[in-house]
């Protein structure tokens, strides 16, 4: 299957009451504080080789589902939030479809619902910025410190995601960092302390979690028809990421291993 070069919003999507959406999850806890509700979107102008949802990938696929119900939904776990939990949108990239992610949040703010965006950071601009007013907690994913293994990685550079995190720490609103650990691709230790170094004089970092990679999308790969490039690739061993979590703790405070 071939993905085209996607934009930086979804094509021909003129519903603007309505989030193209991959999947729901309800009572999420891997994706931000607390109990979440989980709003996958469609589209993704990554291509990395370690995607778990590559059927995510494609601007034209999913389900249109109205910013109404999706609202309808969450109110209806409220009970279950508590102080820590809300909404997350993750993806796919959510900032494909930022401008109705502005009326999305504004419309859970308005309810008293958390909102935590989990994003690649491939888009910065006004609504990228108005989006990230109105976010509670980023979830940052940096790939990789280094451009050209970042490029390997992913199949873009990095340098637009770090500005999101430079503009996101101006902002003084709160951030986690997320990094998947790939044996072969982001393990080697000179970037490891690189990509630390670059994030320890941020304040607004109040985490950061290393994900360990693994093989359970391999199958949708395959049922794809996609060529996977990492299907002989073995997750990281306890040792390695009890390493890694040493190198990032040198230079930034609450590192976990999810």
């Amino acid at each position: 299957m071939y993905f085209p070069e996607q934009p930086n919003h979804l094509l021909n999507d003129t519903d603007f009451d309505s989030l193209r959406i991959h999947s729901l999850e309800t009572f999420g806890t891997h994706d931000g504080p607390g109990i979440r509700m989980v709003v996958f979107v469609q589209g993704c102008q990554f291509r990395c080789l370690y995607c778990q949802n590559p059927d995510s990938i494609d601007v034209h696929g999913g389900s249109l589902v109205t910013i109404d119900e999706l609202v309808t939904k969450a109110l209806k776990q409220k009970s279950y939030f508590g102080k820590q939990g809300g909404v997350t949108v993750s993806g796919g990239e959510p900032l494909l479809q930022r401008s109705k992610l502005i009326t999305f949040f504004d419309r859970l703010h308005e309810q008293g619902i958390n909102t935590c965006l989990d994003s690649n950071g491939r888009v910065l601009d006004a609504q990228t910025k108005e989006v990230l007013y109105r976010t509670d907690l980023l979830l940052l994913d940096v790939k990789h410190i280094n451009e050209e293994w970042h490029k390997k990685l992913t199949g873009l550079n990095n340098s637009i995601t770090l500005k999101v995190a430079e503009y996101r720490e101006s902002t003084g609103k709160p951030m986690w960092l997320r990094y998947v650990l790939v044996p072969g691709w982001t393990d080697q230790e000179e970037y490891l302390h690189e990509w630390a170094k670059h994030f320890s004089g941020y304040k607004t970092v109040e985490r950061v979690e290393i994900i360990p990679f693994h093989q359970l999308g391999k199958h949708k790969w395959e049922l794809l028809n996609m060529e996977y490039a990492l299907a002989d690739t073995a997750s990281p061993t306890a040792e390695t990421l009890e390493k890694v979590k040493a190198i990032f703790s040198l230079y930034l405070d609450n590192v976990k291993v999810k």
